[in-house]
């Protein structure tokens, strides 16, 4: 499944998996290999040893890709996970809009502008 219909910063819900029903920002997208890292989502232990950088080893706790085709965009009315539809608005800008409300999902390239 593509990963187009998703973009750094958009709120998701993961529909599958061991993490089904949790929420997250994407974090960073893989295009090729079509699969996203998801905040707080498919989290693994890895072990360090102490080092240069990282004077005390441990640990550590972090975020692994997950399949895109995994989670779903988050419905800004309802917070679910929902369909997206492509539509051009009247300036013959695209915008996605969710299937299930109809609302206009905002970019968060734009809103961090």
């Amino acid at each position: 499944m593509s990963v187009a219909r998703l973009q750094k910063g958009d709120t998701v819900v993961v529909i599958s998996g061991k993490d089904k029903g949790k929420t997250g920002k994407v974090m960073r997208l893989f295009l090729e290999d079509g699969k996203v890292i998801v905040e707080g989502v498919n989290l693994v232990k890895r072990h360090m040893k102490p080092n240069p950088r990282m004077q005390q080893g441990g640990i550590l706790e972090r975020e692994q890709p997950i399949q895109a085709c995994k989670v779903m965009l988050a419905d800004p009315k309802t917070g679910k996970g929902t369909r997206v539809r492509v539509k051009t608005d009247d300036k013959g800008v695209k915008v996605r809009v969710a299937v299930k409300s109809g609302e206009e999902i905002p970019s968060p390239r734009k809103a961090a502008s």
